[in-house]
């Protein structure tokens, strides 16, 4: 494996730079060629289309977003594609065309969105789409039987745990998700410290990245104890 020191070089813009969805809306191409003209690193969200195809959604449902009733991994990612976004002219795009406009330009995290019983294919499909790919790209989840797979369905593609809580079950639960072989950690800015994130980046050295940072104050705690930010809704680098 790679080093994925990258991981740390830049904020990653959260769902790509939108604007909370006024005009330029979450996980759309228009806002991801906004955060790489930036110069920001982005995060998207995956689900697995009824075609098998990985589509760029957050949600399970269409309605917050599309304003339309039903469930994404219903859809063919054809049928996606005719959805728009928050009444705008993009619509729900593949993982492939995300890469295509991306083109290498900065880093991009994936985060695969699991449907227990619905998701089956969901890690192979990421990484088919990435096989290839020239930039620098890792994956991640909250969904433990997605992470279980990384290492069978996309071998050396860097993989993360994205994770949250503070109580001992969920840090041990946390800690279970070592013995896969991740390569780094995404925690929520507002459970910062814990002593997971400090064995990890401490005992591990593997980077920590936080979620999702919206405010200078945020960003003050994140710095203090993780390397790198998930943000939206502020330029961090003004002044």
């Amino acid at each position: 494996m790679a080093s994925i020191d990258w991981l740390k070089s830049v904020p990653i813009a959260h769902r790509g730079l939108h604007d909370l969805n006024r005009l330029r809306w979450e996980n759309t191409l228009s806002a991801f060629d906004a955060a790489a003209d930036a110069g920001f690193a982005i995060e998207c969200d995956v689900h697995l289309s009824a075609d098998g195809k990985a589509v760029v959604f957050h949600d399970g449902q269409l309605d917050r977003l599309t304003g339309q009733a039903g469930s994404i991994d219903k859809l063919t990612a054809a049928q996606a594609a005719n959805l728009r976004v928050g009444g705008t002219n993009d619509h729900v795009p593949t993982l492939t065309e995300t890469l295509r406009l991306i083109g290498g330009r900065v880093p991009i995290v994936i985060e695969l969105k699991g449907m227990p019983g619905r998701d089956d294919g969901l890690v192979k499909a990421v990484a088919d789409d990435l096989a290839g790919y020239d930039g620098l790209a890792a994956i991640m989840s909250f969904d433990h039987h997605l992470i279980r797979l990384f290492g069978k369905d996309a071998p050396g593609i860097p993989a993360g745990l994205t994770a949250e809580g503070l109580r001992d079950e969920e840090l041990e639960a946390h800690f279970a998700m070592l013995a896969y072989g991740i390569d780094f950690v995404s925690y929520n800015v507002h459970h910062l410290e814990n002593r997971f994130v400090e064995f990890v980046r401490g005992k591990l050295g593997l980077p920590v990245i936080s979620w999702t940072v919206r405010n200078f104050d945020d960003k003050l705690i994140s710095d203090r104890h993780v390397d790198q930010i998930t943000f939206e809704g502020f330029d961090p680098g003004a002044t």
